[in-house]
Formats: C-alpha cells, sequence, structure tokens
C-alpha cells in the first residue's frame, strides 16, 4: 500500500520564494491561487505557466468526483507531501467524509463506490505507479469498464499532470499549506464541507457518449513528442502538454542535449520506445548518433557533457521511482553543485518528462 500522509518524511525546502508581482497579479487574473510552489518556480517562465495550467485545469468529461479522488490517489502514489496534503483538504471542503477518504488511501473496499469507479482508481494507482508499467491494455480495459474514450484521455491527463506537479512540489521540497490543511480540518471546514453536497448535487454534470471519438485538436505539434499530445485530442487544456514540451526545449538555462537526454533516461527507465525513441530525435538533430546514445544510456555518462550534466542523467533515473526523503537529499545536493537556475529547470524536465512518458506507455 502506498503511504499514508503522515508516514511521509518531507525536508525543508530545496528553493527559496521570490515575489513577482506581474505574475502573482496574472494568476489572480486567470482563476488562480499563489501557492507555495507558485513562489518557488517564478524565476523559470516555461515551469511557472505549466503549475499554473495544472492548478486551474478543470475535467470536462471525467466527473469532478472521479477527478478528485484520482488526484488524491495520485499523489498518494507519488509520496508527495505537498499534493497530498492539498488534495485531502480540498476533498474535506468538497464535503467528503473522513471516513470515505481513509478508505480510498487505505485502497479498501467502499461501499459506496460502484465496479466502475473502483477500475477507475486502479488505474489511476497503476499509471502514477507504473510499476510495472502501465500499456495501451490498461487504457482498453477502462473503457470496457464503460467509460468513453474522451474519459480515459482526460483520466489519463489528470494522473500525467498529477505525476508532473507531484515532482515539481517533492523535488523542490514544497512547505505544505498549512492554513488551508487547518482550515479543511476545523469548524469553518466542517461547515462549508456540510454544504458542498448541496452545490455538487445543483451543478451540471459533465456530459460524454460512450465510444464517441477524439476528434478536438489538443494542439499542434511538430515535435518528436507531438503522437503523444495526439493522444489528448478532444481534452480541453491539453495543449499545456505542447506548450510545456515546447518551453522546455527551447529554454536555455541547460544545454539541450541534456534535456533531451534526460528525457531519453526516462524513457529507458520505464522501458517507453516510443519516448525514448523521442529524445533519439532530439539528440540526432544534435548531432549526437545512436551510439553515443546507446553508451550514453548504458552508463549514464557522456563525454560530450561536463561532470556536472553528467551528474543530472543519474538523478533523472532517480526520479522516476523513489523514496522521498532520499530524491530530496540528492536534489539538495544538486543544487549545489549546478545552482539555482539549474536545479529549477531540471526539476522541470524531469517533472515533465515523467508526465510525458507515463502518457506514451498507454499508446504502447
Amino acid at each position: 500500500m502506498a503511504q499514508l500522509l503522515g508516514d511521509i518524511e518531507w525536508g525543508v525546502p530545496i528553493l527559496a520564494p521570490a515575489a513577482d508581482a506581474g505574475w502573482e497579479a496574472e494568476i489572480k487574473r486567470r482563476g488562480g491561487r499563489l501557492s507555495e510552489v507558485d513562489r518557488r518556480v517564478v524565476a523559470n517562465p516555461w515551469l511557472r505557466e505549466a503549475c499554473l495550467r495544472v492548478t486551474t485545469f478543470r475535467p470536462t468529461h471525467l466527473s469532478q468526483r472521479l477527478a478528485n479522488i484520482g488526484m488524491l490517489v495520485t499523489s498518494q502514489e507519488n509520496a508527495c507531501r505537498y499534493c497530498y496534503g492539498a488534495n485531502r483538504a480540498y476533498m474535506k471542503i468538497l464535503g467528503y467524509s473522513e471516513s470515505f477518504i481513509s478508505q480510498i488511501e487505505r485502497d479498501a473496499h467502499v461501499a459506496e463506490l460502484d465496479d466502475k469507479e473502483r477500475a477507475f482508481i486502479a488505474f489511476c494507482r497503476n499509471l502514477a505507479r507504473s510499476r510495472p508499467r502501465p500499456a495501451r491494455a490498461d487504457r482498453d480495459a477502462l473503457i470496457a469498464q464503460g467509460f468513453a474514450p474522451l474519459e480515459v484521455a482526460e483520466a489519463a491527463f489528470l494522473i500525467a499532470l498529477g505525476c508532473f506537479y507531484n515532482r515539481v512540489s517533492t523535488l523542490i521540497a514544497c512547505p505544505p499549506e498549512q492554513a488551508f490543511e487547518r482550515l479543511a480540518n476545523g469548524w469553518v471546514g466542517r461547515l462549508i464541507g456540510l454544504a458542498a453536497p448541496v452545490v455538487r448535487a445543483l451543478t451540471p454534470k459533465p456530459k460524454s457518449t460512450p465510444g464517441a471519438g477524439i476528434t478536438a485538436s489538443a494542439g499542434a505539434s511538430t515535435g518528436p513528442f507531438g503522437a503523444v499530445v495526439a493522444s489528448l485530442n478532444g481534452v480541453p487544456g491539453a495543449d499545456m502538454l505542447t506548450n510545456a514540451l515546447d518551453g522546455a526545449l527551447a529554454s536555455t538555462v541547460l544545454p539541450h542535449p541534456v534535456k533531451a537526454l534526460m528525457f531519453a533516461v526516462v524513457g529507458r527507465t520505464l522501458g517507453c520506445a516510443r519516448c525514448e525513441d523521442g529524445a533519439r530525435q532530439l539528440l540526432a538533430a544534435d548531432g549526437i548518433d545512436a551510439s553515443e546514445v546507446d553508451s550514453t544510456l548504458a552508463t549514464l555518462d557522456s563525454a560530450r557533457l561536463s561532470a556536472q550534466h553528467n551528474r543530472l542523467l543519474s538523478w533523472v533515473r532517480d526520479t522516476v521511482h523513489y523514496q522521498t526523503a532520499t530524491i530530496q537529499n540528492e536534489t539538495r545536493a544538486l543544487a549545489s553543485e549546478i545552482g539555482q537556475a539549474a536545479v529549477l529547470e531540471a526539476i522541470g524536465v524531469a517533472a515533465l518528462a515523467n508526465a510525458t512518458v507515463r502518457l506514451a506507455m498507454l499508446q504502447e
């Protein structure tokens, strides 16, 4: 069973908060709420935009109930104290009982759930954990349970978003939103929770027709990960993945070959040929041939990279499956070696690679 909230070891923050009045106003304008994560990623334009898109994403095809459960399960599987605590508190505010939440956390039989919802939770856990790695058969099995293809696409995207944000939060050891957690667990939170079921009952539910095809564009991408983006066609907000990939690869904080190799390492670690091949295309454009990529993936060392950049290859492998305290200690040591700007970019690339590969595995 995945760790419970109180069992997760959590270190002191690796990155200090920073203020940016213009960006804070933009967060508010777009319906977001300034978070501890926002304060710590503000120095990196593509990453702060991606984080904002995650926190303002609202499901269209998937019910909000399943989305809430999915995000709780994903943050638990990724042992992210920050996101797990926030998602748990949010569910309390929405009126979910402590008993219901606890049963979900413990992966116990919940009488309130039907077989379809239990299958959804298992899908979330398996994709977030990816040990063993999921495959297209997992996606097809969920459709066989009665979910529409668009619902499954949105579910996969939601979990990928969670895996992305969980890693950003974990790798910077973001301090929990203690005030929000206290509110949710106090009398004010209980009062709000009592009214929440009435509000949910009056809120129109998303409509999704079983068997409906995925037709709308998720955002054009001509890069080697375009097929992964295309798997999200019809999911509103999925252009966030295209924008994040384009922004991460265009950024000059880390050399392009380093970032491509980081994607290749995550693809190789999770056994995803599609993403490893995509990373190889990026590396070929940088003049790195297949034999050199083979050697680098086998040894996690490249003669063309500096010692500091080679260090990123073993570190990003460790972000795929990790013990929270251990990966935070590794990231803290990395920050002292390469500096705050570089480690922030590396955290974003690692999180994005983990999210992208998890989506790609469902196509294989």
